[in-house]
């Protein structure tokens, strides 16, 4: 699409599939002025995950961490980085800039909705207060959904920060990644046999794999860093310092 200070902002094809879909859906229920309001809707919603990305990014571009691009799906946004600091206070910041963003649009957006008047924006069901209301209300809950200590979503990374100020950052990996790999079981049994809501499960299963694929990625990059220290220490040796010259006597 464009890119932001440098970082490319990307639209996955099926992310036009959910726009013409929330579309549609807005144009059965009021019209040309639904879908046009639907479509607004959803826009906003991405606009903020936008944001929320761009905390990451940000922040990473501040430690120097290189940041290819921002990927738009329909299940959310996703940054691309060089590489993940694995110093904890960096990555501890790095990853607490993401909710720290939609809990500072959702603190703007109360002010909004707590100023009085109402702004319509047409004949439609909507006005500017009740727009700032559903956006808020997005806000809070996408900060908050992302402090769940699960991979992927940034509570998992927090956890992982927190556990390498007192483990290897492989072994806080495994922590974390159990921990959340624990959690999405109980949730997606609670999901199925007390909602019987399957598709929520199916959601938990994806949050399942994806703390067994952080760990895998992280103990791939441990085995390839030490495999090359091992080479560079056998061919690229640094040879031992000069010694001193010989001292003669007269």
């Amino acid at each position: 699409m464009f890119r932001i200070r440098g970082i490319q902002l990307a639209l996955h094809a099926s992310f036009l599939l959910l726009l013409a879909y929330v579309g549609w859906e807005g144009w059965r229920d009021g019209g040309w002025e639904g879908a046009a309001w639907s479509v607004a809707i959803i826009g906003a919603f991405f606009t903020c995950v936008v944001l929320h990305e761009l905390g990451h990014c940000f922040t990473a571009m501040h430690f120097g961490i290189g940041v290819r691009r921002i990927l738009l799906m329909p299940i959310g946004g996703m940054a691309e980085f060089d590489s993940i600091p694995r110093e904890p206070p960096r990555e501890l910041l790095m990853t607490l800039a993401g909710p720290a963003v939609n809990f500072a649009i959702a603190a703007l957006l109360w002010v909004i909705v707590r100023s009085p008047g109402r702004w319509a924006f047409s004949s439609y069901e909507a006005n500017a207060v009740g727009f700032a209301h559903t956006l808020l209300h997005w806000n809070l809950l996408m900060g908050t959904f992302n402090l769940v200590p699960v991979f992927p979503m940034d509570g998992g990374r927090i956890f992982r920060a927190l556990l390498a100020t007192r483990l290897p950052y492989l072994r806080a990996t495994f922590w974390a990644a159990t921990v959340g790999k624990v959690l999405a079981v109980i949730a997606a049994l609670v999901a199925i046999f007390w909602f019987h809501a399957y598709l929520t499960a199916v959601l938990f299963a994806f949050i399942f794999f994806a703390g067994e694929t952080e760990y895998r990625a992280v103990k791939r990059r441990e085995i390839e860093d030490a495999h090359w220290r091992e080479v560079m220490v056998r061919f690229y040796a640094t040879p031992p310092p000069e010694p001193p010259p010989l001292l003669t006597t007269p």
